[in-house]
This record gives C-alpha cells, sequence and structure tokens, in this order.
C-alpha cells in the first residue's frame, strides 16, 4: 500500500507542474484520494461485500466528485488531475501509468451484463471531458483529444479528435506542415478536428498544392533525363505554389 502512494505521488511530481511538496499533493489532490479509496473498495468488491464495497466509493464520489465503481480494474501510476466529473464504470480497466483529466467518462453502451467499459492499456492520455465507451480498448501509449467521442478501437500510439471520434493522420499533417513551410504560410493551430469552413479549404488547399509540387518535380526529372536545361531552383517551385494558392483564394 505505501509502494503505491509512494508512486502515486512521484507521478503527480512528473505530470503535474502546479506539485510543490508531497504534503500538498496528499491532502489536497482529490485524484490521489480517489485512487487510495478506489483500493480499498476494490478490495471489498473483491471478497464479495458488494453493498459495503458501492458504499465506499459513494463516500469517495461525494469527497472528490470522482466516481469509480469499486468493480473497475486501476493500474499502477494511474494519475486523474483535477479529477471533477470523471466516471470510471464497473468493467473498465485502466493499464499502467495512464492519464485521465477532469470529466472523463470510462462508460457502457449496453446495459446486458458482462464487459461493456472501456480498457486502456499502458500510457493512455484521455483529454478533459473526453467520453469513451463501450467494450473498447485504447491501444498502448495512444491519445484521446478533449471533448472527444470514442466508440471504437483506437490503435497504439494513435491519436483521436473529434465526435465521433477520428484517428489523425500524422503522415498527411506532416505534409501539411511541410508545405505550408515551403510556402511561408503557417498552419499554427489549424487541424483535422475543427470543422471551421475555412481551416477545411485551406487544408484542400495545401493538400492539392503538394499533389502539384510532386507532379512539378516528377516532369523536371523526365526533362533533365531527356537533356533539358531545367530551372531546378526551389523558389520557382515555391513561386508557382504562392501564385497558385494568391490565384485560388482571390
Amino acid at each position: 500500500m505505501f509502494t503505491h502512494l509512494k508512486e502515486d505521488i512521484s507521478v503527480v511530481f512528473e505530470r503535474d507542474p502546479a506539485a510543490r511538496t508531497r504534503w500538498e499533493i496528499l491532502t489536497t489532490y482529490p485524484g490521489v484520494h480517489a485512487l487510495l479509496m478506489h483500493r480499498l473498495s476494490h478490495w471489498i468488491w473483491k471478497q464479495r461485500f458488494y453493498w459495503l464495497a458501492r458504499f465506499s466509493s459513494h463516500i469517495a464520489r461525494w469527497l472528490t466528485g470522482i466516481e469509480i465503481h469499486p468493480g473497475a480494474t486501476i493500474g499502477r501510476r494511474v494519475f486523474i488531475d483535477h479529477g471533477m466529473g470523471v466516471v470510471i464504470g464497473e468493467t473498465a480497466v485502466i493499464g499502467d501509468d495512464c492519464t485521465l483529466y477532469h470529466g472523463v467518462t470510462l462508460g457502457g453502451t449496453s446495459w446486458n451484463k458482462g464487459k461493456r467499459h472501456p480498457t486502456l492499456e499502458q500510457g493512455v492520455v484521455i483529454g478533459a471531458g473526453a467520453k469513451i465507451l463501450g467494450p473498447i480498448t485504447i491501444g498502448a501509449q495512444a491519445k484521446i483529444g478533449s471533448n472527444a467521442v470514442v466508440v471504437k478501437d483506437v490503435p497504439t500510439n494513435a491519436t483521436a479528435v473529434g465526435i465521433p471520434a477520428r484517428i489523425l493522420d500524422d503522415a498527411k499533417s506532416q505534409q501539411r506542415d511541410d508545405m505550408a513551410q515551403k510556402i511561408g504560410f503557417s498552419a499554427y493551430a489549424v487541424s483535422d478536428n475543427m470543422n471551421d469552413p475555412m481551416t477545411k479549404a485551406i487544408h484542400a488547399l495545401l493538400d492539392h498544392a503538394a499533389r502539384q509540387d510532386q507532379q512539378l518535380q516528377a516532369v523536371m526529372q523526365q526533362l533533365e533525363k531527356l537533356g533539358a536545361d531545367v530551372e531546378t531552383d526551389a523558389e520557382v517551385g515555391k513561386a508557382f505554389d504562392v501564385n497558385y494558392l494568391n490565384k485560388i483564394v482571390d
């Protein structure tokens, strides 16, 4: 028990820059309190004293604002930051080193008995307000964006955002960033999950410009093979992309 408590305190120092002292963490962090009380109620649940386990978890909910069913399985070094409004269902499984922020729900989508809540593998991070619903699996080291609603499995190391949640294409995002830097356009804070029409239009332009750039490079390579004197300065491509975008935007 003391080993778990020591780990809980160390994890807070690692993941919360606002933490200053062990005494502060032990006395003022509801996420730590909720996990401590859950270990007790979970042990009581395993002894088949179901009402007593539920009552102890109910007391924890009063004190912390975090509702964890005593049947839920929670690993080591889990950090619940802020915690208010977190709900964790009976058959939920949370692996080691996971992080949950306030307003997270690990809920069910069925009234049937049996496994009906999510499984989080090691190192998963769930953003504030996210809802993970059903007997799905969130792969190790995956990240779930704030306010996302996830109803399907998320692969290892993936990032899911939106309603319903979509897996971000890291390769395409990197391609867009590279193209934006090439043409002198900053796409900072513009991401796939935004529903703004202008954002979607900019993404479409960046994707089209990237394809045009690839086609132009292929044509230039073929001309060079034929012995033509081809201008290879990167600024030619950059000027082409800028003029193309300006023409469409205007």
